[in-house]
């Protein structure tokens, strides 16, 4: 495929945040600027950190004690991930200026198709995507590496190539060597456990793996693999998927809680409010299960839990804590402290049709799901859990975590007119508030 005349058969953009949580907060507060600095003191460990934190050893996932032996002097902030999505929908916002054509893969990053649009914006792939590049910078006040080729896998490999504000076009007839010189564990969809199996048979880089032949990877790889090593040649099988998320097969909600407790009464809060947020979230997308997993997380992070079958389907939280509590006993050890709880709703489908049954359970979960209509309606007005249930009580009352770990986010703590602590504005804080 590499022998093709054009270059751009297609052109693919990928646009990917540089450390962007921790951007965020020094796009916020510009005395920040040139520090080192962390977010994720509420969860205890790194969630992100400027690129000043990275150059002294401080790295994603890390406990912050760890992170701290490293860069005693970091700035450790809580996370605020209500701002980061305000930025987040500001970057989408931007790049569909320029293209309709915009899928949204996570929120700090996302591909772009540019085919086609040299002559509408009269310039060429690469000035296009620099314009982008050039608006996010200058609008967000936050650097972002841009990767711009003819699939997602290989524009995926260009926004890797130089962080942080990387610029890397690798049109087809130069594809070669970039892939040369990108190891297969770098490749975005090939894991350490995949790449240590390929290197058993000599494929080491990108290159290595673009030049099989197609009886050898089909005999080698399953199809997922086939797919990526089509996309590495330059084919596109991945397109961009711009309508976004239609429905949920699952849903799993958890909350970690410091300090962590042995009262079974508050950790039974926490994960009334779990299932509350589950439900909350079943019924914006209109689905319902009758198949649930709930478990509790030790301060030494083991897990222990109980799936349950519950007699109907539902989306009423108080259906699923009814049966929960007939198993919690089963689950709770005495004078063990638990640092999380956590619910998972499975096997999801469309919430239209009731099935009646003998003893009445189902006609009281529905008339409890028309109530939830009217809750549903109040938290949109006034915010998430503006109405919550009793059993959630102390998990609402107290923050989840305690102490230097519960440090309000700054965004929380200067509300504008007309916003209330659950209830803000969708505007992002560009520069210091004050």
């Amino acid at each position: 495929m590499w022998n093709e005349p054009r270059s751009f058969p297609r052109a693919i953009l990928h646009i990917d945040g540089d450390s962007f949580f921790a951007s965020c907060e020094v796009a916020r507060n510009p005395k920040l600027r040139g520090k080192p600095v962390i977010t994720g003191k509420e969860r205890g460990i790194v969630s992100a950190c400027t690129y000043e934190a990275k150059r002294r050893g401080v790295k994603r996932g890390v406990s912050l004690s760890e992170a701290l032996k490293a860069c005693p002097d970091a700035i450790v902030l809580p996370s605020d991930y209500e701002t980061y999505s305000l930025y987040s929908a500001r970057m989408y916002e931007i790049v569909r200026r320029y293209t309709p054509s915009v899928e949204e893969y996570s929120i700090d990053e996302c591909f772009a198709d540019l085919t086609g649009l040299r002559h509408r914006h009269r310039m060429s792939y690469q000035k296009i995507a620099a314009a982008i590049q050039r608006d996010l910078t200058r609008e967000l006040d936050i650097t972002f590496s841009i990767g711009l080729s003819c699939t997602k896998v290989l524009s995926k490999i260009g926004s890797k190539w130089q962080k942080p504000a990387g610029f890397t076009v690798i049109p087809l007839t130069e594809a070669e060597r970039y892939l040369q010189k990108t190891p297969c564990v770098k490749v975005w969809g090939i894991g350490h456990n995949t790449a240590a199996y390929l290197e058993k048979f000599g494929v080491h880089t990108a290159l290595d793996l673009a030049r099989k032949d197609e009886p050898w990877v089909r005999a080698k790889l399953s199809k997922p693999f086939f797919e990526l090593w089509r996309e590495l040649r330059g084919e596109v099988v991945f397109e961009l998927d711009t309508k976004g998320r239609e429905s949920y097969q699952s849903i799993q909600k958890t909350k970690t809680f410091t300090p962590p407790s042995r009262d079974p009464q508050f950790v039974c809060a926490q994960l009334s409010k779990n299932v509350e947020n589950a439900c909350i979230k079943a019924r914006r997308w209109n689905l319902a299960t009758s198949h649930i997993f709930f478990f509790l997380k030790t301060q030494d992070f083991h897990y222990h839990g109980f799936e349950i079958k519950l007699p109907h389907s539902t989306s009423v939280p108080q259906d699923m804590l009814r049966e929960i509590s007939r198993f919690f006993p089963h689950v709770w050890q005495p004078r063990t402290l638990y640092r999380a709880t956590g619910i998972t709703l499975y096997k999801l489908h469309r919430n239209d049709s009731t099935q009646l049954d003998l003893f009445g359970a189902v006609h009281k979960s529905e008339g409890l799901r028309k109530v939830y209509e009217s809750v549903d309606a109040i938290s949109e007005r006034y915010g998430k859990h503006s109405v919550f249930l009793g059993s959630s009580f102390a998990a609402m009352k107290y923050g989840a975590h305690l102490g230097t770990r519960g440090d309000t986010p700054e965004r929380l703590k200067h509300l504008f007119k007309g916003e209330t602590k659950r209830r803000h504005l969708p505007l992002p804080v560009l520069g210091e508030v004050g």
